[in-house]
């Protein structure tokens, strides 16, 4: 069925066939539209014609020069392991929309299939949203990416006050000084961000603020106190009007009552079993809020390879996407990750080379839930995935999709004949986390 959240580059072309059919049947005479012959109207549409603006769902849709259906297949064995639940793919391949499936179920216990429009949720994928967010806003001229934090009353506090020069550019990228994913297990204890964030000017720096990567969940959302204080509205209601409502995508929202609310959503599961759904990183919107659909999330994609400047300008994907400082190989133990080379992160936003290619994007895991969006901006091509389960195969088969994009031979990186990985070598265990 015709789906109009998702930006397609032929659109305009069919518009302007379609107006160019609409005129053919006139004429204009002194300023009067007048019928021409019924023999020279325009020829219906051709045969095939409504299949470009249909939801590539199923076999007879997927188009592009990528191998959809052993795609399909591959993806479908990957779902046989006893780690995955539900899955949902998409994939933008020259900026077009050109497959979207969904594999196994929201629940084990009587849930339904997942389709395109199962709403999961994004975790840490969260992140690119208050990066690129904070840029559309600093482009705007509502603040600088220079600010010190001192500016704005936030309830941060770093070892040393560091807080009153670490700019908001640094905050967003990463480079508080602070240990890595510091107090998180505070939040998960039930403990209040605001109480914690205070917390944290007592910890002992492992590099001096500014310097260095170290990923965190609770001191990264003190961008949304700095975008509540500026804009005069909760951080929820400016992603909604400044990047959900005008990208389309009409399905995503920010929080548990939205995710819980939503008609079709899928639990949290590990190792087959259904888990309690945790409110903790819900309480930091921008680092871990964000829910969604497959379409949604294919949406923002596209947005992010550019194919949106009327929502977020060139200038805007540089200032989010351009590496500011160097980080760790992401995927922790992962076979794939020792081809991903110069890893670097920008504005809540990893880029790496793979393969003598520039990859950018995010993934984010908690309990329950893993996500990922990567994409080449060169070829405006990329996957989404989202699942509902602790499980890590989908990251590695990131790395087989590109292959396939790029023609490369094939590389078993599922490597499905191996147990599967324990708990302390997956991507962040329980924690919150985007390796």
């Amino acid at each position: 069925m015709p789906d109009h959240r998702i930006f397609d580059p032929t659109k305009r072309r069919r518009q302007l066939k379609l107006l160019a059919a609409s005129l053919v049947g006139v004429v204009l005479v002194g300023g009067a539209m007048i019928p021409l012959a019924k023999s020279l109207k325009a020829k219906p549409a051709a045969e095939g014609e409504t299949a470009l603006t249909s939801l590539p769902a199923s076999p007879d849709h997927w188009r592009g020069q990528i191998d959809y259906q052993a795609l399909n297949d591959r993806l479908a064995e990957l779902m046989t392991d006893p780690s995955m639940t539900g899955l949902a793919v998409a994939v933008v391949e020259d900026g077009r929309l050109s497959f979207v499936k969904g594999y196994g179920r929201t629940s084990v216990d009587n849930g339904e299939p997942v389709d395109a429009h199962t709403v999961f949720r994004w975790a840490s994928l969260s992140k690119t949203v208050a990066g690129t967010l904070t840029a559309r806003l600093a482009a705007d001229g509502v603040l600088s990416l220079n600010d010190p934090l001192q500016t704005f009353h936030t309830t941060l506090r770093l070892p040393g006050d560091a807080q009153n020069t670490l700019t908001v550019e640094q905050l967003l990228s990463q480079r508080t000084g602070l240990g890595k994913n510091a107090y998180d297990g505070w939040l998960e204890d039930g403990r209040d961000p605001i109480e914690i964030r205070t917390a944290l000017g007592q910890l002992k720096p492992v590099c001096p603020p500014g310097t260095c990567h170290t990923y965190q969940n609770i001191a990264y959302d003190t961008i949304s106190e700095v975008i509540a204080e500026r804009t005069g509205e909760s951080y929820g209601e400016t992603v909604r009007h400044k990047l959900f409502e005008p990208l389309g995508m009409k399905g995503a929202s920010l929080g548990y009552a939205a995710l819980t609310s939503s008609a079709h959503w899928a639990r949290p599961h590990r190792h087959g079993n259904l888990l309690t759904l945790s409110e903790a990183y819900y309480r930091v919107p921008a680092a871990a809020g964000v829910n969604s659909s497959i379409l949604d999330l294919a949406a923002w994609m596209q947005a992010q390879m550019g194919l949106r400047p009327d929502v977020l300008s060139p200038a805007v994907l540089n200032e989010a996407q351009r590496s500011r400082v160097a980080t760790a190989r992401p995927f922790g133990r992962m076979t794939f990750a020792r081809e991903l080379k110069s890893p670097g992160y920008g504005l809540g936003m990893r880029s790496f080379d793979y393969r003598g290619h520039h990859l950018i994007g995010h993934s984010g895991a908690v309990s329950g839930y893993r996500s990922t969006m990567l994409f080449d901006p060169a070829t405006k091509t990329g996957i989404v995935m989202l699942w509902n389960s602790d499980g890590n195969l989908p990251f590695r088969f990131q790395a087989e999709f590109f292959d396939r994009a790029y023609k490369l031979p094939f590389t078993d990186f599922l490597e499905l004949e191996r147990p599967a990985l324990a708990p302390t070598q997956t991507a962040g265990g329980a924690h919150q986390a985007e390796e």
